[in-house]
């Protein structure tokens, strides 16, 4: 410990209090009433807030009146998330935890504290609750902050405010990067699809089957179970759910497994290599090709499998990309029936789903370049997303030697 420092409980420096516990009636004007949900990023975020009565208000900011300087902390569901209120506030907290700074600390040295990954880390581990994790009052009171004098504190935070705004403009940039490389891959397969050829048509689902293109998409091209959590074995045939389906590839190597006995036993569902599948429950649109050294593995009532039946006609990765194509996916958004979470295709919207076919020689001239594309595509985002992440270990590390007392 570095001379000057004590180690101190925050119960003992800060004033921790929380907001309410009550459930108080959600009113459509009024006050907010700030939850863990809404601290993000920072900052206050008021989406999807829920408002409260004036007199809700008053009543709860008798025990838990929020002023400029306090730092509030999520300590239900998410663990961390620290601001610090530079505002006058006109809201209400419930089930977060409220920190009130005295004159002689400093604001944002406890919020830098109380952001570092040991911190995080070592709450993450403490915290109880079986469905949702907590931390509760008595913990935060008694959980042990490195504090050095006021000026100290102060030095510290200048030190970390000039680093982490570098990090941050360092990667706002690697992000941009990053997303503008995926908008330069969707740009060049729209515009793909966008330009027919001479040859090219456009057909249904149901015409592509009638003319003997691609199998029926119905009854035995997509799963028929939901498998209990006893149905599952370490090893067998792989049962694939849609978020198994990543990156264009089924990763096989982290799904589930159903033994082969109840495999076989079902009716639908079989998928084999080649096959391309599209999620149509749920998660609408994504699309993989089925590269599986397996006879076959079975699929989630989630997914479909196409299946191309005339290799002469029709180029399964000419359809596979078709699928991911910005004009499908807004189409097949565009006729998904349900919620946000539970939205789905049925088969029928399937057969009348649009399909774009070229001449085979075309379709494969295509493939060979948006592969091309594809790989180059990854690759850059590989780079950017790599260099984020060295951001975010960086950020850990300024902050840990922040706490230690290394920070020159």
């Amino acid at each position: 410990m570095k001379q000057g420092w004590e180690i101190k409980k925050l119960g003992d420096v800060y004033d921790v209090r929380d907001g309410t516990h009550d459930s108080p009636k959600y009113v459509k004007e009024g006050y907010a009433l700030i939850t863990s949900k809404n601290l993000k990023n920072d900052n206050l975020n008021y989406d999807n807030v829920n408002y409260i009565t004036e007199q809700d208000y008053i009543s709860i900011n008798k025990r838990s009146k929020v002023d400029i300087g306090d730092i509030l902390f999520a300590m239900i569901g998410t663990i961390g998330n620290p601001i610090v209120i530079k505002d006058e506030p006109d809201f209400a907290i419930k089930n977060v935890a409220l920190f009130k700074v005295p004159t002689t600390q400093d604001s944002y040295f406890l919020k830098y504290y109380l952001d570092s990954g040991l911190v995080i880390e070592q709450m993450i581990r403490d915290a109880k609750g079986a469905t949702q994790k907590f931390v509760g009052l008595g913990y935060l009171r008694a959980f042990e902050i490195p504090l050095p004098p006021i000026q100290e504190q102060q030095r510290i935070v200048a030190i970390l405010d000039e680093a982490f705004a570098a990090i941050a403009q360092a990667k706002a940039n690697a992000e941009q990067n990053l997303k503008n490389a995926k908008e330069l891959f969707e740009s060049y397969l729209q515009s793909v699809f966008e330009n027919k050829g001479e040859g090219w048509e456009e057909k249904t689902v149901e015409n592509l089957i009638k003319e003997g293109a691609i199998y029926k998409p119905l009854d035995g091209n997509h799963g028929e179970i939901h498998p209990l959590k006893d149905d599952y074995v370490d090893k067998g045939i792989p049962f694939i759910m849609s978020r198994d389906m990543k990156n264009g590839i089924v990763d096989e190597d982290n799904c589930k497994f159903i033994s082969e006995e109840q495999a076989r036993s079902l009716r639908t569902g079989f998928s084999v290599r080649g096959d391309v599948l599209l999620s149509h429950k749920g998660t609408i649109g994504s699309v993989a090709i089925l590269e599986t050294n397996n006879e076959f593995v079975i699929l989630t009532p989630q997914i479909t499998y196409y299946r191309i039946k005339n290799k002469d006609k029709f180029y399964n990765r000419f359809l596979y990309y078709y699928f991911l194509s910005p004009a499908f996916q807004k189409a097949i958004n565009g006729i998904a029936q349900g919620g946000s979470t539970r939205a789905y295709i049925g088969i029928t919207k399937q057969l009348n789903l649009s399909i774009v076919i070229a001449p085979l020689k075309e379709q494969q001239d295509i493939v060979q370049k948006l592969d091309a594309l594809s790989t180059e595509t990854k690759q850059l985002e590989a780079i950017y997303q790599q260099k984020i992440n060295d951001l975010d270990e960086l950020k850990k590390s300024i902050l840990q030697k922040a706490f230690a007392g290394e920070l020159h």
